[in-house]
């Protein structure tokens, strides 16, 4: 059973940076697209990033475009999401999840995606 946990997060000033890490325990990553997720307080879920299993191809919201990279290192069993010129918009908990298919879906942003594995969720805030 896939088990996903998740570090970095913090606070940052804005236009700082941040790394957040999900970590796979128990299975291998492999075969697993990931999918960034975040959610502010009052906000619908929003799909941030996803990448593909080989880790050839990405994908980002148009909210982080530019700014966010996302990359995977599967020797470590691990997926990073880099975060650049963080904005006080971007304060919200970012969860990872994975879906056992190697390619991000055309839907992979939608908020109310179903996933079987998650990790727990770590919290970014960006403010002065």
């Amino acid at each position: 059973q896939l088990q996903l946990v998740e570090s970095g997060g913090g606070l940052v000033q804005p236009g700082g940076s941040l790394r957040l890490s999900c970590a796979a325990s128990r299975s291998t990553l492999d075969y697993y697209a990931i999918i960034w997720f975040r959610q502010a307080p009052g906000k619908e879920r929003e799909g941030v990033a996803c990448i593909t299993s080989s880790g050839d191809y990405t994908f980002y919201g148009d909210s982080v475009k530019g700014r966010f990279t996302v990359s995977r290192d599967n020797a470590k069993n691990t997926v990073y999401l880099q975060m650049d010129r963080l904005k006080p918009e971007d304060t919200a908990v970012y969860n990872c999840a994975a879906d056992p298919g190697p390619y991000c879906s055309t839907s992979w942003r939608a908020p109310d995606n179903q996933y079987d594995y998650w990790g727990q969720g770590s919290q970014v805030t960006v403010s002065s």
